[in-house]
């Protein structure tokens, strides 16, 4: 039986690469639907992509809803269970509203450093959050761009902490919106060296990955998926 750790706990930094291997497992088990779901998830997300402005607005959304999803089918493995493409959209079924509720502060969180870092630097909202725009005409304006890009990730950095472990706090342990980015901020915030060292390896694989014409994210992304889970497991979970 396993006991919940408020806020996480620390964890050694080689647990960074433990993660990427528990994810690597979770996969062999069912390679070929994790394949499945994540080309129907590439296939959402290029669809919402191509809805202007609303789209992207929704895949901020609905990010953590699906991420729910994923930590949700990672259990059912775990449990000799099969995983299945429902499993994808489970979140919207369990805890849609503080899933949800985690996406719109992430999106309106993006767009306040946005709106500050354009009006600090004078590059274009559109730019940073990905639209085509006019800005980027000239090598200045490129270069005011990139270095706008650049600071706006710098502090986008504490947000993603933020809502990194918040899908398996919400579905799995009933916490609010609010209260699972608290936590998955601490969380993140307490094993900041395990994930240099997460980041690392994925960094290297996502370069393999990408050399026979993207297809290794086939595997990977199923990979980086289950990684969630596992790392999740590693900070809020003790036997």
């Amino acid at each position: 039986m396993t006991t919940y750790v408020a806020g996480g706990r620390g964890v050694a930094a080689e647990r960074g690469w433990d993660w990427v291997a528990a994810g690597w497992e979770l996969f062999k088990k069912q390679a070929g639907m994790w394949i499945a779901l994540v080309l129907v998830a590439f296939v959402v997300f290029v669809v919402l992509a191509v809805i202007p402005f609303v789209g992207s607005l929704a895949s901020f959304i609905l990010t953590p809803v699906f991420g729910a999803g994923v930590v949700i089918g990672c259990r059912a493995i775990e449990e000799g269970r099969e995983l299945e493409i429902g499993h994808l959209f489970a979140g919207f079924k369990e805890k849609l509203g503080p899933l949800a509720t985690v996406g719109a502060i992430y999106l309106g969180s993006a767009i306040v450093i946005a709106l500050v870092v354009g009006l600090a630097t004078g590059a274009s909202i559109f730019a940073m959050m990905g639209g085509a725009t006019p800005d980027v005409a000239t090598p200045a304006a490129a270069l005011t761009v990139i270095l706008a890009l650049l600071i706006m990730l710098a502090l986008l950095m504490p947000v993603v902490m933020a809502v990194w472990f918040a899908p398996p706090l919400v579905v799995f342990h009933d916490k609010g919106a609010v209260e699972a980015m608290q936590e998955s901020f601490t969380g993140c915030l307490r094993n900041i060296v395990p994930f240099l060292v997460y980041g690392v390896v994925m960094l290297g694989l996502g370069i393999v990955a990408c050399i026979p014409l993207m297809l290794g994210w086939l595997v990977l992304g199923p990979v980086l998926a289950a990684s969630l889970y596992t790392s999740y497991k590693d900070i809020y979970l003790t036997a």
